[in-house]
């Protein structure tokens, strides 16, 4: 459980220490799809549908961004925040992260006008991921820049798939697994600056506790788009229309 904060704020250092206390209890490389996963142990179409449905997260991150910019009047916190758009829809040469998501699709022979339609991601992984965009959007903006805060630990689990992926499963090779390398280098950044912002404006009690319970909810939203995938495609109750493995 999250340590619960005192009657009194707490000092920037000791919310830096809650805040990354929330990892190790909630975050998702915890769950038992990320075990199969790296361990090599699904189909190569459990892999397919878990891509396919990872797209929708990855496509909805700009939007969320966009929103979060939209209603900023702290204009070094735009400029900031600006390249994180820019890092997933591209700028001038680099063609972004979507783009790089789209090149592990292509390479696991998913049909990219599929994948980018959305026509086969689980109903659940399409709730879970408008419900992060809507809490981007109406949250207190120190809540809504708290809730990038899962990027803290996000290298770890960069580093576990690449190395996973590329041991376990032959259709996976170097072009498939570019995202996550470059994640391993525009995370860290991100992390580091979205949680200056927060130490040094979450001042109150309310506050403080309000930016440890939107990273929360976004440890939460990281889980339930994989237990989706769980029940869907381990359990194998796939619900009607969305993607069937061949």
């Amino acid at each position: 459980m999250n340590r619960p904060i005192a009657s009194e704020p707490l000092s920037p250092e000791a919310l830096e220490a809650a805040l990354r206390a929330v990892g190790p209890e909630r975050y998702h490389d915890l769950h038992p799809f990320h075990d199969l996963l790296h361990g090599g142990k699904l189909t190569k179409g459990q892999v397919q549908a878990w891509a396919l449905n990872r797209y929708v997260y990855q496509a909805a991150i700009p939007r969320k961004d966009a929103s979060l910019m939209g209603r900023c009047d702290d204009r070094e916190l735009r400029r900031e925040w600006l390249h994180r758009i820019t890092d997933h829809d591209g700028f001038g040469e680099d063609k972004g992260g979507v783009e790089r998501w789209l090149i592990l699709t292509d390479g696991l022979g998913l049909d990219r006008d599929y994948v980018v339609s959305q026509e086969g991601a689980l109903p659940a992984t399409k709730f879970a991921v408008e419900a992060y965009v809507h809490f981007v959007r109406e949250k207190p903006l120190l809540e809504a820049v708290a809730s990038s805060l899962t990027e803290l630990f996000a290298p770890s689990i960069h580093r576990q798939r690449i190395a996973g992926m590329l041991a376990n499963y032959d259709f996976i090779d170097e072009r498939v697994v570019a995202y996550f390398r470059r994640r391993l280098d525009q995370a860290p950044k991100d992390a580091d600056f979205a949680l200056d912002y927060v130490k040094r404006n979450a001042r109150t009690v309310a506050e403080q506790k309000g930016a440890l319970a939107a990273l929360t909810f976004k440890t939460e939203v990281l889980w339930a788009q994989l237990d989706a995938l769980h029940h869907a495609y381990v359990c194998g109750a796939i619900p009607p229309g969305a993607f069937r493995p061949e």
